[in-house]
């Protein structure tokens, strides 16, 4: 515990002074950091962190600033861009209905699939439940129910999102 508040304080002081950093190559060829280029011990050292640099201090949240759009951008006009609304909603109405009718048709096969269970025939001719058959036939068909009742939910939410 004391070690931690000490290497705690040790970092609130090293983060409070705003040295320079410096990235030295000592005799061996290994890479050492130091606050004091001039040492002996050390050559070849460069700037690695300005002092004013070292605690970054995070800046407001910035306006963005709006650039006008130039003249010879191209432009829709309003009836040309109500026709492609018009056309983009009719697909997605036409795809929400073909989607609830399979969302329809694999309620209707995952309520089939429930009521026949997986069964095999021994070699005595006795019959067994597959168990395992059942589940994994039980456990595809709950995900294609699932998936056409996530589509069916994210078309509707685009279509409610359109003007």
């Amino acid at each position: 515990m004391k070690f931690i508040l000490l290497c705690c304080g040790l970092l609130l002081g090293f983060t409070a002074q705003a040295a320079d950093i410096y990235k030295c190559v000592d005799e061996s060829g290994q890479p050492t950091f130091t606050d004091a280029k001039t040492r002996t011990l050390y050559k070849n050292c460069q700037l690695f962190l300005k002092g004013d640099n070292a605690l970054p201090v995070p800046q407001g949240k910035k306006e963005r600033t709006r650039t006008p759009t130039p003249s010879d951008f191209p432009k829709v006009d309003k009836n040309t861009q109500t026709r492609r609304d018009d056309t983009r909603r009719q697909i997605l109405q036409d795809e929400l209905a073909s989607e609830k009718k399979a969302l329809e048709e694999a309620r209707q096969a995952y309520e089939e699939g429930s009521a026949k269970p997986e069964v095999y025939r021994g070699s005595d001719g006795k019959t067994f439940r597959n168990v395992a058959k059942f589940e994994e036939k039980m456990r595809r068909l709950k995900a294609d129910v699932d998936t056409h009742e996530n589509n069916v939910k994210l078309l509707q939410k685009e279509l409610n999102g359109m003007k």
